[in-house]
């Protein structure tokens, strides 16, 4: 689907995934060529990605919000949009959240709407925040890592693995949480939320990819999906290239941030 005039044409892509091509993506060795079609081309980065990759998911309405004033953010995203980020969890190992997405909307952070695997499920709670009666500590679901600075008082937290590390300027280093997670063996990671612990990935560099799902809804206010630093001019503003995909109820801008590694000798 293409819009616009031939030298500024803007292609939309549709997503159709048929049960077969979901599988190959399961599936795909690491550093493989995925499948033909719009369905390879956004997913297969992910599924195939070689060494650590980071991708950071925002489902947004038209206006750019998350939520509204009170924090409500629950049916943002559309049922293809849902299913959309369900499928990122799926082809990742692990997915990140920050405490306060946690505590405010309780999630499971699980793979329930498509075929594949949970992936481990990663806090950041610097200040050791969490009580520990928050649904994914007691759910008896997938893997739950927490991320804590050094100096957080030292609460016992429920069927999670804690990881204190040592703070750098403005809460926990991305780099260094990465780091971490690479060394348990995580290495393909989502980071879905709230809109600072994104933001703050993008502004260290972190995020291989973008994912903006866009739902025909106007909230009016509240919080805003990305929240970077202030910029003076334009002509300083990121301009990632972008694919557009209709994933059907949703729109999605795919983003590329980084370069992707490929493996040696390809």
């Amino acid at each position: 689907m293409t819009f616009g005039h031939e030298q500024d044409a803007v292609t939309v892509n549709l997503i159709n995934m048929s049960d077969e091509t979901w599988r190959q993506l399961l599936a795909l060795p690491e550093g493989s060529a995925p499948p033909q079609g719009p369905e390879g081309a956004l997913y297969g980065p992910i599924a195939a990605a070689f060494g650590q990759f980071v991708l950071a998911q925002v489902g947004q309405s038209l206006d750019g919000r998350v939520a509204t004033p009170s924090g409500d953010a629950r049916d943002i995203s559309g049922p293809d949009g849902l299913a959309h980020l369900h499928r990122c969890r799926a082809l990742v190992d692990a997915v990140i959240v920050g405490e306060n997405t946690v505590s405010c909307d309780d999630p499971r952070l699980s793979v329930r709407l498509v075929d594949g695997p949970d992936p481990a499920r990663v806090v950041i709670d610097c200040h050791g925040r969490l009580s520990g009666s928050e649904g994914l500590f007691n759910d008896g679901g997938a893997r739950v890592i927490v991320f804590q600075s050094a100096e957080a008082r030292r609460n016992q937290l429920p069927n999670a693995e804690i990881v204190h590390l040592r703070p750098s300027g403005n809460g926990l280093a991305p780099q260094d949480m990465l780091a971490a997670l690479s060394g348990l063996g995580l290495h393909r990671v989502l980071v879905e939320g709230g809109a600072r612990t994104i933001a703050r990935f993008i502004e260290a560099g972190s995020v291989d990819r973008l994912h903006v799902a866009v739902s025909p809804l106007i909230i009016g206010s509240g919080p805003s999906g990305i929240t970077l630093p202030p910029i003076e001019r334009l002509s300083s503003a990121l301009r990632p290239e972008a694919q557009i995909y209709s994933l059907g109820s949703d729109i999605l801008f795919d983003c590329p941030l980084k370069p992707a590694v490929r493996p040696a000798g390809q």
